[in-house]
């Protein structure tokens, strides 16, 4: 283990050489300190003039930082080195530092309760590092105590403490030096803030030493340490355990076997030494990790991070009268340790002016005279308890309504019980004035304004609200009082405690339903889009491809040979008579594919035509699915333009041209608002011919207001938005809504005469009000009700527009598309496929690979289509009931005819003459048949007892030949 020498010469060169000199302060560390290899210098200083000696010692301390050499300092003006040294330096500090002072300090604010307070300093160095550590305490305490701080005062100037009067604070924290809290608190004493009420608490800086001057006021407070030379000299001893202690753990750590503590540094250049000692932050670290042995009952000395120590003591001083009643002491009446919880034990403290007891630490209570005008839910009015005279909580507080000379002429108790004197106020701006009064600590009077009105200018001077603040009638207007140009010119408005607007309440009533409703749920160009291009265009298609499909109905001119059919008749001779008479003169004409068209649009149960081709009829098919997706959408839609909907007058605000110009609408519109408002003013400024309208319909109160809105009197009634909104909110019936943009947007605040001192006071709070969420909590406690508030949407169904209904077109073209497509493919089919089919003289299996339709699969070969008229004719059954009577009429009177016809034959027969060879007579037809054997089963009954031919298979074969 190296020896290492370190004399007392050594140590008291370290004090008692620096000079304010920067210069001096240079050589003495190249000559004094560094020739004899120091490896830690001890700064110890009793001085405390916090002038040039804080500047040499922050100059000092900072060039043995960059020479890398520790410094344990204990100096009384300490005045921010911990700050600023412990960035740049290896400072070690066993004086109570800035931030000690400021923990001392906010302890005896917690102690008294006094949450609020501003902090004074002057230009002494370290005014910046006093006010952070102060804020950086209150952090800390924050979960156990709230402080506020209200002013940081930086004091150059006498007027630079008027902030001082207008303010809160009755508590000041002073840090500067003794000269300068003798002109500080001069001029506080001057100003009226040294007295009864406020307490000043001093640092160290402040106190120091020596006799207390005579401005400093009676009943002072600040923090101390002994600064003596006793107590210089017990330091030097501390911090020479602290430099030995270091200096051991340095030698005994095996890592540092090869580092020596010799400095070896130099101030002459290069080859005589290095100009930094690169051990010398190694070094620190082991002097800033002792734990050096106290005093009995204190805590060892030990450093934190930034070389400050871990536990300090600080005296609690207290400014009182001595034995000379004209001199004043520094007693001490307390101590401060930080090592303990409470930290604080004071004994017994003369208060400023002498007083016993502590000042409250919050300004002194003062009575205000409010008045106000009842609004709901800002300010309502209900009767007191009879039995009690008091208000209830839900109630709010006791109010004047009567004039100051009436209520003068009773007792107290008798004005009290009676309602027309003394009413219960409650609602948002009374539940405001109690926060603000527990606050700022004030007592009130609320006074309702005598004439009942809000304040406007009238006939050259100022009514309601207004003129009582002017004339100095009152300290204060709370209520729903909206600011203008106009207010603000003649009175003083706090910030805003709630935005509003001119709104305008109207009444829903049940609408009549329009007589176009039905055509409402499409608008019209989808109408037309239906009417003129859909149907025009599915009617043409439909029966263009029945005109061109081979399989459809023939369109042309021949209808007599087109529309024939095969009719046989049993002559006299018992031939049976084959022929093609005219069928009913049908086509599937234009109109009747209109007919079609719209029949199945609309769907309607009537007799229509169908077409005969495939394409035709897939057209038919696709036109129906496009009506089912027209009917689905119209009759969805057309329910809620069927139901009886609310309606209102939907004006888009104040300055609609249905109100602001009222005679240009027939018939005019009823509406009002209440006389000497706001509103009235504001609409007697900007809108005359609409003022001059409306007086007929104003209204006295705006719960008449409303009342003859609902009830139909008024069509609208415009007020301040907040009002109708909470008013609309409160509507059992929810009839009442409010419609438009809020026009001449404001808000209301607290009014106070010309340059009231209360303003600055209560700005503050709301602003604090504002910003923890008071103000917005009492305005959802008293702005809720029954109904929503705020305009309600006016909910209805608007038309379908072009582009909702446009799937339903795409599906209609697609199927034009898609049906001119099999029309090519039928063309096809019948010039080429079927010829090649029909050679087989077989429909089963290209029949059965037909994909158009089961007719042209039969249509391949001549017996397909024999059998299918054959089949026709063997299964015809009528489908109406005349038709079956007019069916069996006609064949009763054919069989009485041939009954006839044998008779006659007889008869000629009797009388010798041969009858004629019987034969067919078909001249249309053209076509002749042979005799036939009426034995043969050719002819069977049907259910009419009517015979009925039934050709055989030679004769099928004929029929063949002949088709």
């Amino acid at each position: 283990m190296k020896k290492y020498n370190f004399t007392q010469a050594n140590v008291h060169s370290s004090f008692m050489t620096l000079t304010p000199a920067p210069k001096a302060i240079l050589n003495s560390l190249c000559k004094e300190f560094l020739s004899v290899n120091v490896s830690a210098i001890l700064y110890l200083m009793n001085y405390e003039k916090y002038g040039r000696s804080t500047a040499s010692a922050q100059y000092f301390l900072q060039l043995a930082g960059y020479l890398g050499i520790p410094v344990i300092a204990w100096n009384a003006d300490n005045s921010g080195l911990e700050r600023r040294a412990s960035q740049s330096s290896l400072q070690l500090q066993l004086a109570p530092s800035l931030e000690h002072q400021t923990a001392a300090m906010l302890s005896i604010l917690e102690r008294y309760k006094w949450h609020q307070f501003s902090i004074v300093t002057s230009q002494i160095a370290g005014h910046d590092d006093f006010i952070q550590a102060v804020r950086e305490r209150i952090t800390e305490m924050q979960d156990r105590f709230k402080f506020t701080i209200l002013n940081a005062v930086l004091y150059t100037k006498a007027s630079d403490l008027v902030t001082l009067v207008n303010s809160e604070s009755r508590v000041m924290l002073l840090y500067c030096t003794r000269e300068e809290a003798i002109h500080i608190l001069n001029h506080a004493r001057e100003l009226k803030i040294t007295g009864e009420n406020y307490v000043w608490v001093a640092a160290q800086s402040v106190i120091a030493t020596g006799t207390p001057p005579t401005q400093f006021p009676v009943g002072m407070l600040g923090v101390h340490f002994d600064t003596s030379s006793t107590s210089l000299v017990t330091e030097i001893t501390t911090a020479i355990k602290v430099y030995a202690y270091g200096v051991e753990d340095f030698v005994n750590d095996p890592r540092n076997a090869n580092l020596s503590l010799n400095t070896k540094l130099s101030c002459e250049g290069a080859g005589l030494g290095d100009s930094r000692w690169e051990t010398g932050d190694r070094f620190y670290k082991y002097l800033r990790n002792v734990s050096v042995e106290n005093d009995m009952g204190k805590p060892n000395v030990e450093f934190t991070a930034d070389g400050v120590l871990k536990a300090a003591e600080l005296k609690i001083m207290n400014l009182r009268p001595g034995n000379n009643k004209q001199m004043m002491v520094w007693e001490e009446i307390g101590v401060w340790k930080s090592w303990e919880g409470e930290g604080l034990d004071i004994k017994d403290i003369v208060w400023p002016g002498n007083s016993h007891t502590p000042p409250q630490g919050v300004p002194e209570k003062f009575h205000l005279k409010i008045t106000f005008l009842e609004e709901p839910p800002y300010v309502q009015l209900a009767p007191p308890d009879p039995v009690t005279v008091k208000c209830n909580m839900n109630r709010g507080v006791l109010c004047r309504v009567a004039r100051e000379q009436d209520v003068a002429e009773m007792d107290q108790f008798s004005a009290h019980r009676n309602s027309s004197f003394y009413q219960c106020c409650s609602g948002f701006c009374i539940d405001l004035l109690e926060k603000f009064a527990e606050e700022l600590g004030f007592t009130y009077e609320l006074v309702r304004v005598e004439d009942g009105k809000w304040g406007t200018f009238e006939n050259g001077r100022w009514n309601g609200l207004v003129a009582d603040l002017i004339n100095r009638k009152t300290d204060m207007v709370m209520t729903s009082l909206m600011i203008n140009s106009e207010r603000e010119g003649v009175v003083d408005f706090t910030v805003p405690f709630m935005e509003t607007g001119i709104a305008i309440a109207v009444a829903k009533r049940t609408g009549i339903i329009s007589p176009t409703a039905f055509l409402e749920p499409f608008d019209t160009a989808s109408w037309m889009l239906v009417g003129v291009v859909a149907i025009q265009a599915a009617t043409f298609t439909i029966f263009l491809f029945e005109w061109l499909s081979p399989a459809g109905f023939d369109m042309k001119v021949k209808v007599a040979t087109a529309n024939r059919c095969l009719e046989g008749v049993l002559s006299a001779d018992g031939l049976v008579v084959l022929q093609v008479t005219p069928a009913a003169n049908h086509r599937f004409s234009l109109f009747r594919t209109y007919w079609l068209v719209w029949a199945v649009l609309f769907q309607a149960a009537v007799h229509v035509d169908s077409p005969r081709g495939f394409t035709s009829k897939f057209m038919t098919n696709m036109w129906a699915m496009f009506a089912v997706v027209f009917l689905a959408i119209y009759t969805a839609n057309l329910a809620a333009f069927m139901i009886t909907r609310e309606e209102f007058h939907e004006f888009t605000g104040v300055d609609d041209s249905r109100l602001s110009k009222p005679y240009s609408h027939k018939p005019m519109f009823k509406f009002g608002t209440t006389p000497y408002s706001h509103t009235d003013s504001t609409i007697k400024r900007y809108f005359v011919e609409m003022h001059a309208y409306m007086r007929n319909f104003n209204r006295t109160s705006v719960q008449e207001g409303i009342a003859a809105v609902n009830s139909g009197e008024l069509d609208a009634f415009i007020y301040d938005g907040t009002v109708l909104d909470y008013l609309v909110a409160q509507d059992e019936d929810c009839r009442l809504l409010t419609v438009g943009s809020w026009y001449a947007k404001t808000g209301y605040g607290l009014a106070f005469s010309r340059n009231s001192k209360y303003v600055q006071m209560f700005n503050k709070r709301l602003l604090d009000f504002r910003e923890n969420g008071d103000l917005e909590r009492l305005r959802r406690y008293w702005m809720t009700g029954t109904c929503k508030p705020g305009k309600q949407e006016h909910k209805t169904s608007d038309p379908l527009a072009l582009e909702q209904f446009l799937s339903a077109f795409l599906l209609l073209m697609s199927g034009v598309l898609l049906a001119a497509i099999l029309l090519f493919f039928e063309h096809i089919y019948f010039k080429y496929i079927r010829v090649k089919c029909a050679k087989t003289d077989q429909g089963g299996c290209c029949a059965l690979l037909s994909l158009v339709s089961q007719s042209m699969g039969k249509s391949l070969t001549f017996r397909g289509a024999v059998f299918e008229a054959q089949d026709i004719l063997r299964h015809h059954r009528c489908k109406d009931p005349i038709c079956d009577t007019n069916l069996w009429k006609t064949r009763h009177e054919l069989d009485l005819t041939r009954l006839r016809v044998l008779q006659l034959e007889r008869s000629l027969d009797a009388h010798g003459i041969k009858p004629p060879a019987r034969h067919i007579n078909a001249p249309h037809a053209g076509v002749l048949m042979h005799h036939r054997d009426m034995t043969r089963n050719h002819v069977f009954t049907n259910e009419f007892g009517s015979r009925c031919y039934r050709p055989d298979e030679r004769e099928v074969q004929e029929m063949e030949t002949v088709l």
